[in-house]
């Protein structure tokens, strides 16, 4: 059953190529409801390493840097709501800088957020074969079980690399935070496609997952990813994701991954997505009503994968999205 339930994913994934930070001003933030200010754009920030191949066939892995881009407002407000965001590209590559999520970055930071896309490792920094460090020795051993084709095994590292780096980057964004002047209070964490299944399993999952199962002796890069920061997920945003890499996760770990303490979760699904199965959104939906947590399930009628122009009743997917941060979160809006 575990290697049909692992192949069934890789399958879907080669388709689709705790303590809070209590910030200085613990009051509700304001955000405004239309386009208020300048946006302020930083790109290419560092925020950890990780490591990676050096060579198709290589043995010897070496430390690469993983950026994010981040977007704030230009005013002087000190009490700032935080928005990560994690691109799709089934785990094969993908982009920060995807045209969408820069209009989705400059709708939520000039209405008051503090807002980050992120890049993470992808198969595409996997072309050796030496693993260790990469990831987990459970999930090396489980994945050589289970693969049957290099492409497979890559994807699994892929995987649990790009979950590690994106748990780093939301630590940077709270190491930072006075920087940027961000209410670590109020952090949402929303992705498209594997982006979203990456942070359902951020958001779900405990802190120390994706991240302590592996040694620093193994992957001297834990030391760059700010280990000692914790965050506390207030908001998903999931677009046509599912909760396959938690399921996975289960599998090599045997451990539940769910509680009542979850975040609460908006879901914007196609109806006729051929690629993640509206289904996956429907089963999402039922293991948080099964818990009592807040949920809202948004079907975007025969619609397929990755449509970032739906809209239902008359509003687009960032005013769905601004709609459900606003009222759960008990923002203030100006």
């Amino acid at each position: 059953m575990y290697k049909i339930v692992f192949l069934s994913f890789l399958a879907f994934i080669l388709l689709i190529a705790c303590d809070s930070n209590e910030p200085a001003d613990n009051s509700i933030p304001v955000v405004q409801a239309e386009t208020s200010f300048s946006v302020i754009a930083e790109q290419d920030i560092i925020y950890a390493n990780g490591l990676s191949h050096e060579g198709t066939n290589s043995m010897i892995n070496i430390e690469k840097p993983q950026f994010l881009d981040i977007y704030y407002p230009d005013n002087n407000i000190t009490n700032r709501p935080v928005f990560m965001f994690i691109h799709g590209g089934g785990f094969q590559g993908g982009t920060k800088t995807k045209p969408e999520i820069i209009e989705m970055a400059n709708y939520f930071a000039s209405r008051g957020w503090v807002f980050a896309s992120i890049d993470y490792r992808t198969t595409s920094d996997f072309q050796g074969s030496n693993f260790t460090g990469i990831a987990p020795q459970e999930w090396i051993d489980f994945t050589m079980q289970n693969a049957t084709t290099p492409d497979e095994a890559r994807t699994s590292m892929a995987m649990y690399a790009a979950q590690r780096d994106c748990k780093a980057a939301l630590r940077w964004m709270v190491a930072n935070s006075d920087t940027y002047q961000m209410n670590t209070n109020f952090i949402t964490v929303g992705g498209a496609s594997a982006g979203a299944i990456t942070t359902i399993a951020l958001g779900i999952s405990n802190q120390e997952d994706f991240t302590n199962e592996i040694s620093i002796d193994d992957d001297p890069t834990l030391s760059t990813t700010n280990p000692n920061e914790s965050y506390v997920v207030k908001s998903m945003v999931d677009f046509w994701g599912s909760n396959v890499k938690l399921e996975i996760f289960e599998l090599v770990f045997g451990l539940d991954p769910y509680n009542s303490n979850d975040p609460e979760l908006f879901i914007a699904h196609g109806t006729l997505d051929p690629t993640v199965l509206y289904s996956e959104a429907i089963e999402l939906d039922s293991i948080y009503n099964s818990l009592g947590i807040y949920n809202e399930l948004v079907p975007l009628e025969d619609a397929g994968h990755g449509p970032w122009t739906a809209t239902v009743a008359g509003k687009n997917l960032f005013e769905m999205t601004f709609d459900f941060l606003v009222e759960r979160q008990n923002l203030r809006v100006e």
